[in-house]
C-alpha cells in the first residue's frame, strides 16, 4: 500500500480516494470548484482546454491543477464523455463547520458513456447503452447489456466470430470485459472497439462470475426461477450479466431497484442486419457520418424522445417472427381511421410529454432534479386525457379484417399454408396493452401536483422546490423569512404606543442581530424587560425576550428551511419509490403510442400501403420507391397528391420460387444502387411492422439482410478495397440462407478484369445453386447477361437509358433483358471530363469493340487518338473549309451559317 504520510492532510485523502478509481478523472469537490490533480489535472487541460496551475507543495512535489466551477460541471461533462472519458464525482458530505482537519468526501456517483441518466448529457433520441462481454472456454461469448435509463437487461450467448455483428446489433456506448481474457481476443476486441471509438474498460475477472449473475437476475425479477424468461440456459451470459450489473451499480453508486425485466436474445429471433448493411442502406446515418437523410431522420416525426427511441429500435431490431408487426399494422390502420384519424388527436396530445422513462429511472436512483419531477407530474395529467383517446375498437375490426383477408387472398391461390392466424387466435391487441399501461394511480400525480412548486429551482440545494401547504413547518420558516420586515414594522408601533417613545426604531444589522433602538433623552422611558446590547454617543440599543426569539428564528429561517426542503424531497422519493413500476409501464405505452403514430402520419403523408405478409418465399412489390431519394426530390421539385415525388420512378420487383436473382445491368448513375436499396429498404420497413413506399407488398420470411455495396480502403486495418471486398462477400456466402436477401453491387471491380469476371461469375453461381437467397446482382460485366442462360432462377433486367444528341438521359426503369451498353463516356462527360480525355477514350473503345487482338488493344488504349486527317475530313469540316469569309455578301454568309447548322 502506497505510504501518504508524506503528504499534506487534504492531498492524503484525495489520493486514497482517487486509489480506488484509477482509471477514472476524479472531480474532487473543494468550494465552488470541482478540482483535478496530478496526471488528472494534465489530461483534462489537453482534452477542455483550461488553464493548468501549481499551488503549493505536497510531500515535496509542487501540487499541479485545473478546475472547473461547480454550476458548468454538465457542460464539461459532456464535452469528457463524448471523448470517451469516465468521471468520477466526488462530493462534500460531511459538515464544514464541524469538520477537523479536511471535510469528510466520497464518490457519489460514476459517469461513463456507458451508463449516463442525466438528459443534459444523453441524445432525447438515443439510448445509452453498456455491454459485458464474457469470454467462455467454448470459443464463444456471453453477453449482457443495458441502459441505466431502463429497467431491461439483455442476455445473448454467440460464436466469438459473430460478436462484430452483435455489438453492431447492440450498438453499445461502452464496453466491459474481463482482466483474464486471452491475449488474441483481448487484442482483437480493442481494435474492433478502436475503428468504432467506442471506449472499453477491463473489470476484475471474479466479477464474470455465471451463478452470482444468475442470483443478481432472481434479486431483480424477485422469481424462484428464470424459466418464465427462457433465459435458464445461457450461462454465459449470466456470467456476463454479473459484472455488468456490478459496473452499473459501482457506477451509480446504488442498487438498481428499477431493473424489473430480463430478455433472451437470439440467433434465430431477429433479422440479420450487419453492420455493413446498416452503412450501406443509411439506416441511422449518412455514408459521411451525419445523422440526416437518413431512413430514421425521415420516419421519426415522434413527438417525445421515449418514442423515436422506441422507433429506432424497432428498426434495428426487426423480428423474424410476424405477430408483432401484424399487430404494429393493425394499430396503424386503426389510428388511420377515416372516421376519427387519431393519430391526429393523440400526436397533439402526447406533444410535449416530459420523458417519462428516464425520469422514473432517475427517480429509482435517487438522482431526479424537482424540475424533471414537475414534468413527470405533467406527463401523468397527459396519460389520463390520452387513455380514452386510443382507438381500441379500431383496432380490433382491423385485426379481424386482416385475418378474413388473408384467409380469402390463401384460398383463392389455392394455399392453406399462407392464411394468417385468426383473430381468436391472436394475442392481446397492442393498441389494448397501451390503454391498460396508462392507467398510472391518481395518487402518484395528486402526490407531485402538491409536493412540489409549479416553476421550482433547478436543484434542491437552492431552496425553493417544495410546494406551500405541503409541510407546516417549513410553511413556517417561509413566513419568517418572507415577513421578517413586517414583523418588524408591526413590532415597533407597538413598542412606540406601549412605551410612548415616538422615535423608537426596531432594526438590523449583521453584526448585533435585531435591536430597539432610543435616543438618549428618552432612556427613562425604556421598560424593565429591555436588556442593554449595545452603547452609541447618542443612543442606546436593546433586546427583548420577544424579538430575541423572533431573532433566533429569523437567524436561521432559511438555513432550517432548506434543510427541511432537503428532508422532504428525500421523503417524496422514498414515496415515489412504489409507483416506479408502473410509471415504467406508462414510459413504454407513450414511446410506443408515439411510434405508432409516426408511422401512421408518415404512410398517409408519403403516400405508402400495408405490405401482406404469407409464408411462401417471395419478396412481390408493386410501384416500389426510395423513401430517403423520393423525400429528397420531393423537397426540390414539388410532390403530388399522395405524397409522390414528381421525379421519382417506381419500380416493381418479383423474386419467388422461380425467380430468385435479378442480374442488373445498366449504365452508371442510371439507378441501381437507388433500386437496390428501395428493395431492401421496402422489406425491412415491412418487417418492422410499417407500411411500406408502394402501391402492394407482399413478403414472404425474411432472416437477414445481406448488402456488399460501395468500395473504400479500410487503411487502418491495412486492407485494400479489393480485400475488404472479398471479405465482406466471403461474409455473405457464409451467412446467407434461402431466406436471406442480398445485395451484391458491383463484385470483382476491385481487381483486373479477368479476376473480377471470374470472381463475380463464381460469387453469382454460389448464390444461386448453394445458397439460393434473393439476390439482386448489379454487374457492369456484360458477359455475366449470359448466367440466366444456364441458370433457371436467374433473370436479366436493367435500368434504362436513352441518349439525346451527345448527351444521356436516364430512365431510372427497371426492364427485363440485358442493357445494350453501358455509356460511361457519356456519364464522364456529364460529369466534366476534357473533350481531348472523351475523344481518346471513343477511339480506345472503337478499337475494343472492333476486337482488335489484346496485347494490339493494350498499346493502341495508350496512343493518342488519329488526327481527322487520317479518317478524312468530316462534312460540316469539308463545308467549312469551301467558305471564304472576305468574299461572303451580308445575304451569303446568312445562306452559309443555315448550311453550317444543319449540317451540325
Amino acid at each position: 500500500m502506497r505510504d501518504l504520510s508524506g503528504h499534506t492532510p487534504m492531498m492524503q485523502q484525495y489520493l486514497g480516494l482517487k486509489a480506488d478509481h484509477p482509471e477514472t478523472l476524479l472531480f474532487y469537490r473543494m468550494g465552488d470548484f470541482y478540482e483535478l490533480f496530478f496526471a488528472d489535472a494534465e489530461k483534462v487541460t489537453r482534452l477542455l482546454d483550461i488553464t493548468l496551475t501549481q499551488r503549493g507543495q505536497s510531500n515535496g512535489e509542487p501540487v499541479v491543477m485545473a478546475g472547473v466551477p461547480f454550476h458548468s460541471l454538465e457542460t464539461y461533462l459532456s464535452r469528457l464523455i463524448k471523448l470517451g472519458e469516465s468521471v468520477a464525482i466526488c462530493e462534500q458530505v460531511g459538515d464544514v463547520a464541524t469538520s477537523k482537519g479536511p471535510v469528510e468526501r466520497k464518490v457519489v456517483r460514476v459517469v461513463t458513456p456507458g451508463t449516463l441518466t442525466d438528459s443534459a448529457l444523453l441524445s432525447d433520441k438515443t439510448e445509452a447503452y453498456v455491454l459485458a462481454i464474457h469470454q467462455s472456454d467454448r470459443h464463444g461469448c456471453g453477453l449482457a447489456w443495458l441502459s441505466v435509463t431502463q429497467g431491461l437487461v439483455h442476455l445473448a450467448e454467440c460464436e466469438t466470430a459473430e460478436l462484430p455483428n452483435w455489438i453492431a446489433r447492440v450498438a453499445p456506448s461502452e464496453i466491459i470485459y474481463s482482466a483474464e481474457v486471452s491475449p488474441a481476443f483481448e487484442q482483437q476486441l480493442k481494435n474492433f472497439c478502436s475503428n468504432l471509438g467506442l471506449p472499453a474498460q477491463v473489470r476484475p475477472a471474479f466479477q464474470f462470475d455465471a451463478a452470482l449473475g444468475g442470483r443478481k437476475l432472481l434479486e431483480h425479477l424477485q422469481a424462484a426461477s428464470l424459466n418464465a424468461w427462457n433465459a435458464q440456459d445461457v450461462l454465459q451470459a449470466h456470467a456476463a450479466a454479473a459484472a455488468l450489473l456490478a459496473y452499473a451499480e459501482h457506477t451509480q453508486g446504488r442498487a438498481l431497484t428499477h431493473v424489473h425485466g430480463v430478455y433472451v436474445a437470439r440467433n434465430d429471433a431477429l433479422i440479420d442486419l450487419p453492420l455493413t448493411t446498416r452503412r450501406n442502406l443509411e439506416l441511422t446515418q449518412t455514408l459521411r457520418g451525419e445523422d440526416s437523410p437518413t431512413l430514421f431522420s425521415l420516419l421519426d416525426t415522434c413527438m417525445t424522445g421515449m418514442g423515436s427511441r422506441q422507433l429506432k429500435n424497432w428498426l434495428l431490431s426487426p423480428e423474424r417472427d410476424r405477430s408483432q408487426a401484424m399487430h404494429r399494422l393493425a394499430a396503424i390502420e386503426a389510428l388511420q381511421d377515416n372516421r376519427t384519424q387519431s393519430y391526429k388527436v393523440l400526436r397533439d396530445a402526447l406533444k410535449g410529454s416530459g420523458d417519462v422513462q428516464r425520469i422514473s429511472a432517475r427517480v429509482s436512483l435517487r438522482q431526479v432534479r424537482p424540475r424533471e419531477l414537475v414534468s413527470l407530474g405533467q406527463a401523468l395529467q397527459k396519460a389520463l386525457r390520452i387513455q380514452p383517446l386510443i382507438p381500441i375498437a379500431s383496432e380490433a375490426r382491423a385485426v379481424e379484417r386482416s385475418a378474413k383477408v388473408k384467409e380469402e387472398l390463401a384460398q383463392r391461390a389455392g394455399d392453406t399454408q399462407q392464411s394468417a392466424l385468426p383473430p381468436s387466435l391472436l394475442p392481446p391487441t397492442l393498441l389494448v396493452h397501451i390503454a391498460q399501461d396508462m392507467g398510472v394511480p391518481p395518487e402518484c400525480g395528486a402526490l407531485l401536483e402538491r409536493a412540489l412548486l409549479p416553476e421550482p429551482a433547478v436543484l434542491v440545494r437552492d431552496g425553493g422546490v417544495i410546494g406551500h401547504g405541503y409541510d407546516a413547518d417549513l410553511d413556517e420558516l417561509r413566513a419568517i423569512q418572507n415577513n421578517c420586515d413586517g414583523f418588524l414594522l408591526e413590532l415597533e408601533a407597538r413598542e412606540r404606543e406601549r412605551t410612548g417613545i415616538a422615535n423608537l426604531r426596531v432594526q438590523f444589522n449583521k453584526v448585533h442581530g435585531f435591536y430597539i433602538e432610543v435616543t438618549q433623552g428618552q432612556i427613562d422611558k425604556v421598560p424593565a424587560d429591555y436588556t442593554r446590547r449595545q452603547t452609541l454617543k447618542n443612543a442606546e440599543r436593546f433586546i427583548t425576550p420577544e424579538l430575541k426569539t423572533f431573532e433566533d428564528k429569523a437567524l436561521s429561517a432559511q438555513e432550517r428551511a432548506l434543510a427541511r426542503e432537503k428532508f422532504l424531497f428525500e421523503q417524496l422519493l422514498d414515496t415515489l419509490q412504489q409507483f416506479v413500476p408502473a410509471l415504467t409501464r406508462l414510459a413504454q405505452a407513450v414511446a410506443t403510442l408515439d411510434a405508432l403514430c409516426a408511422l401512421a402520419e408518415r404512410s398517409l403523408t408519403l403516400g405508402w400501403c400495408a405490405p401482406e405478409f404469407v409464408k411462401t418465399p417471395c419478396i412481390e412489390i408493386s410501384q416500389g420507391r426510395h423513401p430517403v431519394v423520393e423525400a429528397r426530390l420531393a423537397e426540390t421539385h414539388g410532390v403530388v397528391a399522395g405524397g409522390a415525388a414528381k421525379t421519382f420512378i417506381a419500380n416493381d420487383t418479383m423474386l419467388g420460387h422461380k425467380q430468385r436473382m435479378q442480374v442488373i445491368t445498366g449504365p452508371n448513375m442510371g439507378g441501381k444502387s437507388t433500386y437496390m436499396r428501395q428493395v431492401a429498404i421496402i422489406v425491412l420497413l415491412a418487417s418492422m411492422g410499417s407500411h411500406v413506399p408502394a402501391t402492394a407488398c407482399r413478403l414472404g420470411p425474411i432472416d437477414a439482410i445481406h448488402t456488399r455495396i460501395g468500395a473504400a480502403d479500410d487503411l487502418a486495418n491495412a486492407q485494400s478495397t479489393f480485400m475488404l471486398e472479398m471479405t465482406e462477400a466471403a461474409q455473405i456466402l457464409h451467412a446467407a440462407t434461402p431466406h436471406s436477401l442480398v445485395l451484391m453491387d458491383e463484385i470483382g471491380r476491385g481487381t483486373s478484369t479477368f479476376d473480377g469476371l471470374a470472381l463475380a461469375s463464381g460469387i453469382a453461381t454460389h448464390l444461386h445453386d448453394k445458397t439460393q437467397a434473393f439476390t439482386l446482382f448489379a454487374t457492369h460485366y456484360f458477359e455475366l447477361t449470359e448466367f440466366p442462360a444456364n441458370h433457371r432462377a436467374a433473370v436479366n433486367v436493367h435500368v434504362s437509358a436513352a441518349e439525346s444528341g451527345a448527351s444521356i438521359v436516364f430512365l431510372h426503369e427497371i426492364q427485363p433483358g440485358p442493357a445494350s451498353r453501358s455509356y460511361g463516356i457519356q456519364v464522364a462527360r456529364l460529369a466534366g471530363m476534357p473533350s481531348a480525355v472523351l475523344s481518346h477514350a471513343r477511339h480506345a473503345l472503337a478499337s475494343l469493340e472492333a476486337g482488335a487482338d489484346a496485347s494490339k488493344v493494350q498499346v493502341d488504349l495508350f496512343a493518342p487518338p488519329p488526327l481527322q486527317d487520317d479518317v478524312g475530313p468530316s462534312p460540316l469540316q469539308a463545308k467549312l473549309a469551301e467558305i471564304d469569309p472576305d468574299k461572303l455578301s451580308p445575304r451569303d454568309a446568312l445562306d452559309a451559317l443555315y448550311q453550317l447548322k444543319k449540317l451540325l
